[in-house]
């Protein structure tokens, strides 16, 4: 009887453990643009889950070898994706959904503009080529990021280095 209560416990405590990681949480105001994929909301940072943009720093070259700031792009192509969805009158909210923190404490969310938005940050920014789909922690955005090089948009255009290569290149 004992070893049953005990196997019972440690299956609830299992259960319950268990349960307090996985629940969704949500974070919503106005943001304040970091780079192309970071962002804070009520002093909190937050990481887009899933993709990789270019550093601010980074130079990308277009199709003609012509350089240009690819990391200021993104920065400001994330910023016009949350001004222009909201109509120009007000802003609007934007609403990052998630479950887990990254090693320098940052949420990693899935974030919306709106609350009741289906405009998805994360995958208008890898569509659009101002990011790239960081396969390494998820596999949601790489038919976007297909799309994207068949289109030859944003960093596809051109010539690049992947964004976690060159962080590691000029540390």
């Amino acid at each position: 009887m004992k070893k049953l209560s005990l196997i019972l416990f440690s299956i609830s405590i299992l259960f319950f453990t268990e349960q307090s990681y996985s629940k969704e949480k949500v974070i919503y105001g106005w943001p304040r643009v970091i780079d192309g994929d970071s962002i804070v909301i009520n002093k909190e940072s937050i990481r887009l889950h899933g993709i990789d943009a270019p550093e601010i720093k980074q130079i990308c070259k277009k199709k003609n070898n012509t350089p240009y700031m690819c990391g200021v792009i993104a920065k400001d192509t994330l910023k016009n994706f949350i001004e222009r969805e909201s109509s120009g009158i007000t802003r609007k909210k934007v609403y990052c959904y998630y479950s887990e923190r990254d090693r320098y404490k940052r949420i990693i969310g899935k974030c919306y503009v709106g609350k009741d938005s289906k405009f998805n940050l994360n995958h208008a920014m890898v569509f659009t080529g101002q990011a790239v789909a960081y396969t390494k922690y998820s596999k949601d955005y790489i038919e976007a990021q297909n799309k994207a090089k068949k289109m030859g948009v944003g960093i596809w255009q051109g010539k690049f280095v992947l964004p976690e290569e060159w962080r590691k290149k000029n540390k």
